[in-house]
């Protein structure tokens, strides 16, 4: 079967393309999309890998579902589209930005501009039907993905993984630690930020000074 992904990452997760379960995941999908409305669009299905070729990945942030409101996902997790209003997770991470690095708030909550500079953007799950949170869970994604997890983990160095809430923490154990870097905090989410879970982690000035000791560009959050 043919996946219109970037070329590195498609040398690199060929094997879980040819799976049984993968096969399955597509007819899924396509079953889905073709009767049903969901997001995101078919072309940004796998925009995070699109937008962070693999040997370029030096940031991973992992999420849980794509968003399940018009015109919001884009396929990087806690992304939106340009002119789209922020969702509240988004706000709470650009808060902390703003507090960390000292930058402005920002006007787009479209993160391509980090997936550019090499930070992948990973939701869990990488579809989902319409205004149905978690409706594409347990139909394969979630195999997938931790596949890309291990690969990351398996063939590059020096990764910085960030590991917000529960559910992204627990992917902890697909992670070489003596090869990467994690750090962990509460979800941006509301119900997480407000119990001083997330706030104050300064996961972004971390991360860029754990690049600048391994003399890697820093991310301009």
């Amino acid at each position: 079967m043919d996946v219109s992904i970037e070329p590195s990452w498609k040398a690199h997760l060929k094997s879980e393309f040819d799976k049984p379960y993968f096969q399955q995941l597509t007819q899924f999908v396509k079953q889905e999309y073709q009767n049903h409305t969901c997001y995101p669009k078919g072309k940004d299905i796998f925009a995070a890998f699109d937008h962070c070729p693999f040997q370029e990945t030096k940031v991973v942030i992992i999420g849980q579902d794509p968003y399940h409101g018009p015109n919001q996902a884009n396929g990087l997790c806690f992304s939106v589209k340009d002119g789209i209003p922020h969702p509240p997770s988004l706000v709470n991470i650009f808060k902390e930005i703003k507090v960390d690095m000292e930058k402005p708030y920002p006007q787009s909550g479209n993160l391509e501009r980090w997936a550019d500079q090499g930070v992948l953007l990973l939701n869990a799950t990488l579809t989902v039907r319409a205004h149905n949170a978690g409706s594409h869970q347990n139909k394969g994604w979630e195999q997938f993905t931790d596949a890309v997890i291990k690969t990351v983990s398996n063939e590059l160095e020096g990764v910085i993984f960030l590991l917000w809430g529960g559910f992204a923490k627990k992917k902890s154990n697909l992670i070489d630690k003596t090869k990467h870097h994690i750090l962990t905090s509460g979800h941006p989410s509301p119900l997480s930020a407000n119990r001083g879970l997330w706030f104050g982690n300064q996961h972004f000035s971390k991360t860029n000074s754990l690049l600048s000791k391994m003399g890697r560009t820093s991310i301009d959050w």
